[in-house]
């Protein structure tokens, strides 16, 4: 339509002629009037309707023209067909055009509006609408009667599903489907049933399991809840009937209650600590620095146990300081004396002197040292199979290339580490070393902290089991030490919480080294 009124279409239903008292042009229909599908109207100059010509409806037909076409208005919308409507309700499809006509005298400006009917178009979109549904219909029809055809043909043998199904629905889940062809629709049903089947027999399997664990944890929770309360129990009650006369007495009772009231207490504390944890609440991740980690625990043991030497072992900062050793002072009344060495011109401000808690004492190490002690947190590995870490020394004020910086949670780090501390306190004499050791493992992108003892150590076959709630090769053992038989159990919950891993073995000389790991923080 856009390019049929830009041309001169006029001429084909028009006759032009120059007005010269006028100075205007004419437009004359022609005679005998040319019949085409479109109609031309001529607009003047000053936006009046002139001439109408063309067409082959008659004018009863003839769309509804504006009244008022201005040039200006055919030059902003001459590629925007629109649409005219009919007295009848019939439409036209419209463009406009502004064309200049050249006279002898004069040259003026016109619109030139092309119309044609839509009635032919619509006709045939009636008519297409009509034959696309029409075939529509028929090809679902037959579709539909020709799938229900085919899944009859080749699902024939779906009945023996059924029966095995409904058999399976009263209870007898050890039924199997036997007709198995994997080249067929059905028998990959029947591998696919198959395969469910034994997955719901693992899962009832796991679940008989897990209650089994839950009614042995229950059992034993309740045990270990009963006994110091039989034991406060027996105490009052011997204070009631007069049994303990002198103030010695009393005194030896009251301990016996406190003791048992402490016990009863961490008892209780570890069964809320799991019981949180299995409530899997969100845990805020942030990078967490091992080293300060181990250094505050390494404290903390010096303040509760002033008699116990701690080392400190950082294997990622020893070739340039040595290993850190967190001494008491009473452990360290016990060390010969260092040799006397040259004071430094200025003292060192940053480095801790002694204090309440400890010293912190660092002596030179060299680089084959700090290889030498780096163990691997996720994997035993002989010497040739070691992982290679960096261990090439830092310039002065620059970190180190790989520290010990992990993606976690500082207090629940700093719990696994307390437990594990409190067990080597536990099952070590009180003058054997204890020893927290820090380093990375470039291989699994991990950082890792071991707490090192050298106690009774742990056989073999039963370390996959320590982690296990209430778990003990002596059922004396744990009432024995203090402890609630949770602590170990805790530690593999939080290390699995924060996505890391926890490993025990024997110590070289006797015994146990518990590892964890973490994420390394990578920016």
């Amino acid at each position: 339509m856009t390019q049929l009124a830009g041309t001169d279409v006029y001429e084909t239903v028009f006759d032009v002629t120059e007005v010269p008292e006028s100075g205007t042009m004419a437009f004359t229909p022609k005679a005998p009037e040319p019949r085409f599908d479109y109609i031309v109207a001529i607009y003047d100059d000053e936006g009046r309707l002139k001439s109408v010509a063309g067409g082959n409806e008659g004018p009863a037909r003839d769309p509804i023209f504006p009244t008022e076409l201005t040039v200006q208005d055919a030059f902003l919308n001459q590629d925007r067909p629109f649409t005219l409507e009919t007295i009848s309700g019939s439409e036209y499809r419209a463009a406009i055009a502004p064309i200049q006509l050249d006279g002898v005298e004069s040259s003026t400006l016109h619109a030139q509006l092309v119309a044609l009917p839509l009635d032919d178009t619509d006709d045939f979109v009636g008519t297409y609408i009509g034959v696309f549904t029409t075939m529509s219909i028929i090809t679902l029809l037959v579709g539909a009667l020709g799938t229900r055809w085919l899944v009859t043909l080749a699902f024939r043998r779906l009945g023996q599903v059924e029966r095995t199904a409904m058999s399976i629905t009263e209870g007898n889940l050890d039924q199997r489907m036997t007709d198995v062809e994997p080249a067929t629709e059905v028998g990959r049903l029947n591998l696919a049933i198959n395969a469910m089947l034994d997955r719901l027999d693992e899962s009832f399997s796991e679940r008989d399991a897990t209650v089994e664990k839950m009614r042995r944890f229950i059992g034993d929770a309740s045990h270990e809840l009963r006994t110091p309360l039989v034991s406060v129990r027996g105490y009052a009650e011997l204070y009631r009937m007069g049994a303990m006369q002198s103030p010695e007495d009393v005194a030896r009772a009251m301990e016996r209650i406190e003791k048992e009231a402490r016990r009863m207490g961490s008892l209780v504390e570890d069964l809320l600590s799991l019981a949180r944890l299995d409530e899997r609440r969100a845990i805020e991740i942030a990078d967490v620095d091992l080293r300060q980690i181990a250094r505050d625990a390494a404290l903390d043991v010096t303040a509760a146990d002033p008699a116990r030497q701690v080392n400190v072992n950082d294997t990622t900062f020893e070739a340039l300081t040595g290993p850190i050793t967190i001494l008491s002072e009473s452990a360290r009344g016990q060390l010969d004396p260092p040799p006397p060495s040259p004071a430094p011109a200025e003292p060192d401000a940053t480095r801790p002197t002694t204090g309440l808690l400890g010293a912190i004492s660092a002596g030179s190490a060299a680089l084959s040292r700090a290889q030498q002690q780096t163990r691997s947190f996720l994997r035993r590995r002989t010497r040739d199979d070691r992982p290679q870490i960096d261990f090439s020394t830092p310039e002065e004020g620059k970190p180190v290339e790989v520290p010990p910086i992990v993606r976690g949670a500082e207090e629940p780090i700093q719990q696994v580490i307390s437990n594990l501390l409190g067990n080597a306190r536990r099952y070590s004499a009180p003058d054997s070393p204890i020893e927290l050791e820090v380093g990375v493992d470039v291989d699994t992108d991990m950082g890792w902290i071991s707490v090192i003892d050298h106690g009774e150590g742990i056989p073999s076959e039963i370390r996959e089991k320590i982690f296990e709630r209430f778990w003990r090769a002596d059922t004396s053992r744990t009432r024995e030490t203090g402890g609630s038989g949770l602590g170990l159990a805790i530690v593999a919950s939080i290390v699995k919480r924060l996505g890391g891993a926890v490993a025990v073995f024997e110590t070289p000389g006797g015994g146990a080294t518990f590892q964890v790991a973490f994420p390394l923080a990578r920016d």
